[in-house]
């Protein structure tokens, strides 16, 4: 039986109320919910029982210790990570330790996955399964592995509410669409973003999802002059023919770090005329934004450069201070990092337990990190 309910502005309120005091700053109040400024990634480890059992714990320890973002996709791990952190919800759910209204769990679709492990014969796996099944034509596969069809988005949503056991998803991203503009021209791909937006918003109505999104790597990084850039104008114009003005394109997710600024700082958007950074862009348009890699797979995790680590006052790891990068970055809401153990999630903690930075440190510590200077 799946888990009814959703995040809500009560529930995370409650949630943001038991851990204001010990963890300064540590939530934001984003389209009238109190999300963690440090969420828990899923996307790295090992296939098996043991992974599954580490994820598990991870997740179940982050929630109970004041992180109610939980990120993951239907192929990460071949569906595991969404199991694992489905057995952590229904456990504390169950134990009456936290309210399903508490916390919020985002995840993706648009990707072949496989259901486990890997079959042998893979392209005949996916032949079965999405082609003869009927969800997608041989031309709706974009580089052998994205769909973003109606059908195929909509049995991928069925997937994932039961991977989870939640009856509602919080936020549904498209996983990488711009992996499509490797394969069809822009107009082409618009169009199936439309459509694409257009089962969501049916996913809405019927309330296996609350908002949607798109996750994406290279797209809003990206220059206008680059195959894969997204622009947000043209996104979000897709998203109105879908539903109107009041469609439900609630968030966007992309890679954000030390060593990829680029959101921050690279013009690759247009508003009113001017060509802005991504972040900028998103800001004018209310939308929440998850820092992914915040630790760039662990890359930044150590060997920072010392007079970068002697900003970050009382942080002792590398980890820790390129995560208080990225959650003390304006409009971020939650900076994403894999927390595949109990070592991880206490490590991350760690960092929310010191405010997150001023705006005059950051503009100091940006200057320091741009310029290479002491």
């Amino acid at each position: 039986m799946l888990i009814p309910g959703h995040a809500t502005e009560e529930g995370t309120a409650r949630y943001r109320a038991r851990f204001a005091s010990r963890l300064p700053g540590h939530f934001r109040r984003a389209q009238s919910l109190w999300l963690s400024s440090l969420g828990v990634g899923t996307y790295l480890g090992e296939l098996g029982d043991v992974s599954d059992l580490h994820y598990r714990k991870s997740v179940t320890l982050a929630i109970e210790q004041g992180i109610n973002v939980i990120d993951t996709a239907i192929n990460y791990r071949h569906q595991r990570s969404e199991r694992s952190v489905g057995a952590a919800i229904a456990e504390l759910v169950a134990e009456g330790k936290i309210p399903r209204d508490e916390i919020f769990v985002a995840t993706k679709g648009g990707f072949l996955s496989f259901d486990g492990s890997q079959p042998a014969n893979a392209a005949a796996y996916f032949y079965d399964q999405v082609i003869r099944s009927g969800l997608a034509s041989e031309q709706d596969v974009a580089a052998g592995c994205h769909v973003m069809t109606p059908k195929y988005l909509a049995r991928q949503i069925e997937t994932s509410r039961s991977n989870l056991g939640l009856e509602t998803i919080d936020l549904y991203y498209v996983h990488n669409p711009e992996t499509q503009l490797g394969c069809v021209g822009r107009a082409e791909f618009y169009r199936r973003l439309k459509s694409a937006f257009s089962a969501l918003e049916e996913a809405v109505e019927a309330g296996k999802i609350r908002a949607y999104g798109t996750a994406t790597w290279n797209a809003y990084r990206a220059g206008s002059e680059a195959k894969d850039h997204m622009d947000l104008n043209e996104v979000l114009r897709a998203a109105e023919e879908a539903a109107g003005s009041d469609h439900h394109f609630r968030a966007v997710q992309l890679p954000l770090n030390l060593a990829m600024p680029e959101a921050l700082v690279s013009r690759t958007q247009t508003l009113n005329g001017r060509s802005v950074p991504f972040m900028q862009s998103a800001a004018a348009r209310g939308l929440l934004v998850f820092a992914s890699a915040s630790l760039l797979q662990g890359q930044l995790a150590s060997g920072l450069p010392e007079n970068l680590a002697a900003r970050f006052a009382r942080l002792t790891t590398d980890a820790q201070r390129a995560l208080q990068f990225v959650r003390s970055s304006p409009g971020v809401t939650s900076a994403l990092v894999g927390m595949s153990t109990a070592a991880h999630v206490m490590e991350n903690l760690a960092t929310v337990a010191t405010p997150p930075l001023t705006m005059e440190q950051y503009r100091a510590l940006f200057a320091s990190f741009a310029t290479g200077s002491e």
